[in-house]
């Protein structure tokens, strides 16, 4: 048993070195907001999550600061266990850059502002969302198209299940066992993710002229660590290597008030 515990340590510290740059600063940030929100000066869920009624002009940062907060230790843990492969994988296949500019861009704003409408114009609420499960949603839904374009059912007894429906599935368990979660705001990251992975946000990428010149000119490859580059290229210790999962000519498809809840 010790044994067994030393190697899922080392196998875990090992895994935590390899993820590429932006999940790894990713993760360090929604800690960091985690250790922020342990004092009481700031009351740092209310300065950054997405609450309907609290969104202007001047708030709009909500929109993009909401996934990086979590109401708790544990609300934190669960989420960056579950996003992090996630996040890894999309990462790996559409670079560093494009990962950034599409997260901090259409991949939250989308949902995010789905959910103020439906929750405030639709629903005449205000309950406000925190936490990074919209992005895992999201992420969920992409790769259930995907699977679903090589595989379309998955097979239980005699039934045929859609595999693009594993999302809605998970929704569904995920509200059903964890209390305070917001239903509303992982259908919209979910909804979101099916647009991705059926190419009607491809629209929204980045030119990847663009994100190449970005990286030549700064020399990013080789002055970041864990960097990926839009040709899905890391700086290994032998120089430029292409991941071990790549796709050369891969072009992205594409994404708390009163009643706080976790989630969205």
């Amino acid at each position: 048993m010790p044994m067994m515990q030393g190697l899922n340590t080392l196998r875990a510290r090992s895994y935590s070195f390899r993820l590429p740059l932006f999940t790894r600063v990713m993760v360090v940030v929604m800690v960091a907001f985690w250790l922020a929100g342990l004092q009481s000066v700031w009351d740092i869920r209310q300065w950054g999550a997405l609450i309907p009624d609290e969104l202007t002009i001047s708030t709009m940062y909500r929109v993009n600061t909401f996934p990086l907060i979590h109401l708790n230790f544990f609300h934190a843990l669960f989420n960056i266990l579950a996003l992090a492969p996630l996040l890894d994988r999309f990462e790996t296949e559409f670079g560093t850059l494009t990962s950034l500019a599409l997260f901090f861009g259409p991949l939250t704003t989308i949902p995010a502002l789905v959910y103020i409408f439906v929750e405030k114009f639709i629903l005449r609420g205000n309950t406000a969302v925190m936490g990074a499960s919209m992005w895992v949603f999201l992420l969920l839904g992409a790769e259930a198209i995907r699977t679903f374009k090589t595989n379309p059912y998955l097979m239980i007894g005699t039934y045929h299940i859609p595999t693009w429906t594993t999302p809605l599935a998970m929704v569904l368990v995920v509200e059903a066992l964890i209390p305070n979660t917001s239903f509303l705001g992982h259908l919209c990251g979910v909804g979101t993710g099916y647009l991705f992975g059926l190419g009607y946000l491809k629209f929204l990428s980045p030119p990847e002229k663009a994100l190449r010149w970005i990286e030549s000119r700064l020399n990013l490859l080789a002055r970041l660590p864990h960097y990926i580059s839009v040709d899905q290229k890391i700086y290994g210790r032998f120089g430029v290597l292409p991941t071990t999962n790549a796709t050369s000519s891969t072009t992205p498809l594409g994404l708390i008030g009163s009643t706080q809840r976790l989630g969205p």
